[in-house]
């Protein structure tokens, strides 16, 4: 389970150091790919095929469940992490997630997401009140 949020850096590259925290659930191999809220999701490849299982699942006579899909997989890039435990954000997905230098790895339950940080810093500001506040159950039966 990936929990935790970490603070690496993007190289000259495009490459970024898995938080040591990950590595043994991503060290193995992992599938970058476009997430939600423009950041990156990062599964472990055994993840990866479990949510691409499912997705293939999904209706194709759906509209969106073919955008997801075609916009899901077709950034999807199947990265190994080198002899320092990088691994390469491919250029298409880091103009996706407009990543800069300085970045926020952070463990999502079976996934990673990597944000650039002024973007996670924005997203975190305008959603922690919200989340302190919620009055209802959001996943039925968690609490």
């Amino acid at each position: 389970m990936l929990l935790g949020t970490h603070t690496p850096k993007l190289d000259d590259k495009g490459r970024v150091i898995l938080p040591a925290k990950f590595r043994d659930d991503l060290g193995g191999g992992v599938v970058v790919t476009r997430g939600q809220d423009r950041c990156l999701y990062v599964f472990s490849e055994k993840e990866f095929e479990r949510v691409h299982d499912r997705i293939r699942e999904a209706p194709l006579a759906n509209k969106q469940a073919r955008d997801f899909l075609r916009m899901f997989l077709s950034g999807a890039s199947a990265e190994k992490p080198d002899s320092q435990n990088r691994i390469t954000i491919p250029p298409p997905l880091r103009a996706y997630a407009g990543l800069e230098r300085d970045l926020v790895v952070t463990g999502v339950g079976a996934h990673a997401e990597i944000w650039d940080a002024t973007a996670w810093n924005t997203y975190a500001e305008a959603n922690e009140e919200t989340y302190a506040e919620l009055e209802q159950e959001v996943i039925p039966g968690l609490f």
